[in-house]
């Protein structure tokens, strides 16, 4: 009879504490989604330039969402981390280099991104990428972004090409230079 006692008792131990360590497990991963969504606030809204060009020429652009910022992507195959140069700044309106011609870029601010490569084939003149003065950027679906509204390309001029990018507000950016990509990437908010 005792025996039987003993034997309940420490099955009933041995499944409260099973349980109680089984807690822990399943809480743990609700915390670490909650951090891994915290949103960086100090990239800052200042122009952000890097002096360096490439003859390598870009090829694509494209866009992405992300759980904090909207990301825009232009690739140039070939090229460099060092090579990517760039002057990423708001401006109050897009004007086309070598003619001077305003494109209209819908949204509530500007960010004018300049690439230093050009959009052709500097020995042929061939264009390597589609884009279209004043037009919206080939390929390039912003809807369902938070932050993107417009994009606009602006041309290539001097082997610098020119793209404006239409966003919600004035917010935080940062640039990336990576092999073969530059990246701006736009917070959703301060």
């Amino acid at each position: 009879m005792v025996r039987n006692r003993t034997l309940w008792a420490t099955a009933a131990l041995l499944a409260a504490t099973l349980g109680v360590a089984a807690v822990p497990a399943t809480a743990a991963p609700a915390t670490a989604t909650r951090a891994a969504t915290a949103c960086p606030t100090g990239w800052g809204s200042l122009d952000k330039t890097y002096f360096a060009g490439t003859a390598t020429p870009l090829t694509n652009v494209r866009t992405g969402r992300h759980d904090c910022y909207d990301r825009f992507v232009v690739d140039v195959p070939g090229a460099g981390a060092a090579e990517l140069g760039f002057s990423v700044a708001y401006v109050d309106r897009l004007y086309q280099d070598g003619s001077g011609r305003p494109i209209a870029v819908g949204g509530g601010a500007i960010l004018e991104v300049r690439v230093n490569a050009p959009s052709y084939d500097p020995e042929t003149g061939t264009p390597t990428y589609p884009g279209r003065v004043a037009q919206p950027l080939p390929g390039v679906n912003l809807t369902g972004y938070s932050t993107f509204r417009d994009t606009r390309y602006a041309g290539s001029f001097e082997g610098v090409t020119q793209f404006g990018l239409g966003v919600r507000a004035r917010l935080p950016f940062r640039v990336l230079r990576l092999a073969d990509h530059l990246v701006v990437d736009v917070a959703h908010a301060w």
